[in-house]
This record gives structure tokens, sequence and C-alpha cells, in this order.
């Protein structure tokens, strides 16, 4: 896949694109992904992120840390944190930005560190695509944690994409997406979506328990996962 959301972001950080990005997907119109997004302060995130970053602690690996916002808070919190994102444009940008330590990277094929907080923040656990990807990411997240450790992420139930008539074939929230900027495309590519009932069955099958630290009137919720053996 083309790196095209690193390019847009890189753009954006230089102050050097006056083009949008867009993304197509398979249940309505194309929408604008806002670039600035990517690069708030800590005053413009919202409550969800406010409580997942105050429960991460010592060592922490940031998924898809993107511009690296997050990482730069959990900096100053003292927190020794990896910020880890499959785009080398946005490693460039997190490094510019003042993260500390920026790789580049697929968490699937990450491995040979420990740490205390794994985190996933603006829907981060959506990477893994599928339901039972989801389950190749649980069982590989407990390589990467030490003892007592946790993965924290978000998420949110989408039924209302779809006026209470869920497909009948697959996971509704198993949606596919394709980034569109400067005219260039991406392949299409597959993003998830669970709702709480949904992931905590699918945690406890694969060892860990479920807690729910927020929730939100827009079904967006924050949840911890330990794992149980």
């Amino acid at each position: 896949m083309k790196d095209i959301l690193g390019q847009a972001l890189f753009d954006h950080f230089k102050g050097e694109s006056k083009h949008k990005l867009w993304i197509n997907n398979t249940y309505g119109d194309k929408e604008e992904m806002p670039l600035e997004v990517f690069f708030r302060t800590e005053d413009e995130m919202p409550g969800l992120e406010h409580k997942a970053l105050s429960r991460c602690y010592d060592r922490v690996l940031d998924i898809g840390a993107g511009a690296g916002s997050h990482a730069l808070i959990l900096q100053e919190l003292g927190c020794e944190v990896t910020a880890l994102d499959i785009s080398e444009l946005a490693v460039t940008i997190m490094l510019q930005r003042g993260v500390k330590r920026a790789v580049t990277g697929d968490i699937f094929n990450y491995h040979g560190e420990k740490f205390d907080t794994l985190l996933l923040l603006m829907n981060g656990i959506g990477l893994c695509g599928t339901i039972q990807q989801l389950r190749v990411f649980l069982q590989h997240a407990k390589t990467l944690l030490s003892e007592g450790g946790r993965l924290l992420f978000d998420s949110s139930d989408i039924t209302y994409l779809y006026e209470d008539d869920l497909p009948e074939e697959g996971y509704y929230g198993e949606l596919s997406y394709q980034y569109v900027y400067k005219g260039q495309k991406t392949d299409w590519f597959k993003w998830l979506y669970i709702d709480q009932e949904t992931l905590e069955a699918v945690a406890t099958e694969e060892g860990w328990a479920t807690e729910f630290l927020y929730e939100d009137e827009f079904d967006q919720y924050l949840a911890r996962l330990t794992p149980v053996n």
C-alpha cells in the first residue's frame, strides 16, 4: 500500500499542502479526514483520550502513533515511550516533533521487547481489520507485555451506520476503506470497529480480562485488557 496517509501528514506538518485527505468507504459518501486532528494539543483531546493517557505507566508502546501527539504527552508525564508506526514519514514527523524514540514497523512483526502498557488510540485497534485478526493481535500482544501489564484502546459500536438493518454475512464492524490524496489512492483495506459485548467475548476466549473505563454518548468506549493466562 502506498504511504498516502504518511505523505498527507508530512505535507501538513511542513505547511506545504493545500490538498485534502479523503476516505472512500463501502457504506456511504466519501469523507474528509482532517489532518489537524493528528497534531492536537493535550487541551484539544477528548475526555476518553485523557482517561487513556492517565492510565498508562512506565514503559509504553504507542501503536500506530501517527504524528506522535499522544507520545509527546506521555513523555511529559514521565513514561518511557516507544512510538511505533508503519509509516516512515510518520516516524520522521514524530522525531522532528520531539518524540525521543519513534520506530518504523508493523505491530504484527514487532517483538523482542516488553512493555507495561500497550496503547492504541483513535480506534487504533481498527488496524486488526477483522475479528479473526484481532484474535491474532491479542495473542501477539501477550508476548509484548511485562508481568502485570495492560492493553488500552478505544473503539465504538457502529450499528447506527446500518439503521438497524445489519448485514447478514460477516461482522458488521469489519469495514473497508481507501485513502485518496493528491489524485493517488491506496488499495482498499479493512478497518475494525467492535462493540463492547463482542470485544469482551473475544477477549475472554483469548485469555484476557476486560474492563471498560469510559463511555461517551456516541457509543465510543475505552477498554483496558489484562492477560489472565
